[in-house]
């Protein structure tokens, strides 16, 4: 099986099953929206994760007691 790396391949992966007729408005709406779904969810899965440190509470650590590294 070769890698699902494209919108294109990965709908043709998704459908196969279902046996729909090509070109149908039917196919097409179902092409179109699964399309959308694969483009949404990359731009969101690509997206850094941003932390706000300044809000969590400062934690004084014992060097003495876990060695000056």
């Amino acid at each position: 099986m070769q890698p699902l790396n494209n919108p294109t391949a990965i709908i043709d992966f998704c459908l196969a099953p279902l046996n729909l007729t090509d070109g149908t408005e039917a196919e097409r709406e179902v092409r179109r929206r699964l399309e959308h779904v694969i483009k949404t969810f990359r731009a969101k899965a690509a997206q850094p994760v941003s932390v706000d440190f300044s809000s969590m509470p400062s934690q004084v650590i014992n060097e003495a007691a876990h060695g000056y590294e």
